[in-house]
C-alpha cells in the first residue's frame, strides 16, 4: 500500500490553500469555490490550528444564519486537527477518515505541514493498486511476463 507522502507525491497539484483564523467564511468560501477544492487549513504564525471545511461552512454557518461575511473562521474551523504522518499508508488514513467521518487529512512531518489528503485522493490510489494487482494476477494466469 503507499504511504501518505507517495499519494502527496502523486497529485497533479500539491497545494495546500490556507486561510489565518481571522479571515471570514466568506473569504474561505470563495478560496474553496476558486479553487474547486472541498476544505481549507487554518494556521496562525506558522502552525496548523484547524481546518474549515464545505461541512463545516454549512453547519456551523448557512444552518445557523450566521453572516459569511462577519463570521471569522475561528468561530467555524474544526479543531483539533486531526492529521497523520508521511509514512502512513493509505489504509491507515483510510481508516482515521472513516472512522473519524473526515474527507480531509492533513500530513504533518516535524510539525510541518506538507499536504492534504482528500478522500478522493485515496479512493484513487486503492483503484490504482488494484488495478496493478489484477493485471500482475492476468499476466500471471497466462503465463506472459510483465
Amino acid at each position: 500500500m503507499k504511504t501518505a507522502a507517495s499519494i502527496l507525491g502523486s497529485k497533479p497539484d500539491q497545494t495546500v490553500y490556507t486561510l489565518g483564523p481571522a479571515a471570514t467564511a466568506q473569504e474561505a468560501a470563495r478560496l474553496m469555490a476558486d479553487r474547486n477544492i472541498g476544505a481549507l487549513v487554518v494556521m496562525e504564525q506558522g502552525e496548523v490550528v484547524g481546518i474549515v471545511s464545505e461541512a463545516d461552512y454549512m453547519r456551523k454557518l448557512v444552518l445557523t444564519a450566521r453572516p459569511a461575511s462577519e463570521t471569522r473562521l475561528r468561530d467555524i474551523m474544526s479543531s483539533p486537527v486531526m492529521y497523520v504522518h508521511p509514512h502512513r499508508t493509505g489504509d491507515e488514513c483510510m481508516a482515521l477518515m472513516t472512522d473519524s467521518r473526515l474527507r480531509h487529512l492533513p500530513v504533518m512531518d516535524d510539525g510541518k505541514l506538507i499536504g492534504l489528503i482528500s478522500i478522493g485522493d485515496l479512493v484513487k490510489a486503492t483503484i490504482s493498486e488494484q488495478q496493478f494487482l489484477i493485471e500482475q494476477l492476468e499476466h500471471y494466469i497466462t503465463g506472459q511476463l510483465a
